[in-house]
């Protein structure tokens, strides 16, 4: 029986865990063939192994979203394997944490360099190819770049600055016959909040996230891959990230107001700036 996406072209990108892998799993097992794009060679491998023992067809190609020419490797070896690309999913970041005082400028200038700038250098790589094949680009997002939260400046103004980018290219890229769809996410259950301020994996940390409210990542990739599929503009990502952000959307005065609230006179007891060891 053919599947949705026989023969369809992927590639995403920060594919080694959380929404990445699970976006690239649920690709396979609908048909197409997928181009796993991150920085960790051996996690990249394990999901190759995982998605080929079902049955699917993926390739592994290292790169780091920071690093321009390494993005533009990592498509070449996508399109020459594949011949082209059908959809791409700029997925990779990270999130720098802290209070704006404890925050150093190189923070949020880290902060953009993989999530806004990292993204931007992706969609320039891929972006012939799309345009080629008049296909689909997915910019992954977050609920947070509809709303700001105290001690996420970094990664909400990144955020932010993404949903900018997607309302703007999806006008230009249209004309093209490519669709943008700007990814939404609420609350996932990945290891992204085990991620310190210099990008580097904690998996002993404890999640913050309650755990009624984590989604998990297969039914978040589900969701995401519909949203592509119908060349929908934006996709809100879980049943409470679509709650808060239609409290967001019509109630802003509300929400601020609620947040000076719960956070009057807490900010000094909010967890210290995320740092690795160096």
């Amino acid at each position: 029986m053919a599947k949705r996406f026989d023969g369809m072209r992927v590639f995403i990108t920060g594919a080694s865990s959380g929404i990445g892998a699970a976006l690239a799993g649920e690709y396979a097992r609908r048909g197409a063939r997928v181009a796993l794009a991150a920085r960790n060679a051996s996690r990249l491998g394990e999901v190759r192994q995982s998605i080929e023992a079902d049955g699917g067809k993926a390739i592994a190609v290292v790169c780091d979203v920071t690093d321009p020419p390494s993005i533009d490797g990592a498509v070449a070896k996508t399109v020459e394997t594949f011949g082209g690309i059908d959809i791409a999913v700029a997925n990779a970041g990270f999130g720098v944490s802290g209070p704006f005082e404890k925050l150093t400028t190189d923070d949020y200038r880290r902060q953009f360099d993989a999530n806004f700038f990292g993204t931007i250098d992706t969609i320039r790589a891929v972006l012939p190819h799309l345009k080629a094949s008049r296909g689909r680009l997915g910019i992954v997002s977050s609920v947070l770049g509809r709303m700001g939260l105290a001690t996420t400046s970094a990664y909400c103004a990144s955020k932010f600055a993404l949903c900018g980018l997607a309302e703007s290219v999806d006008c230009e890229f249209r004309e093209h016959g490519v669709s943008v769809t700007c990814i939404n996410p609420g609350v996932v259950a990945t290891s992204f909040r085990s991620v310190d301020n210099d990008n580097v994996l904690h998996s002993e940390r404890v999640d913050p996230a309650p755990r009624w409210m984590r989604v998990p990542a297969d039914k978040a990739a589900k969701e995401i891959v519909r949203a592509l599929d119908r060349r929908k503009f934006e996709a809100v990502i879980t049943g409470h990230g679509k709650a808060i952000a239609f409290i967001v959307r019509h109630f802003p005065r509300t929400v601020r107001a609620l947040t000076r609230l719960l956070t009057r006179g807490k900010l000094n007891a909010v967890q210290e700036l995320k740092r690795g060891p160096h």
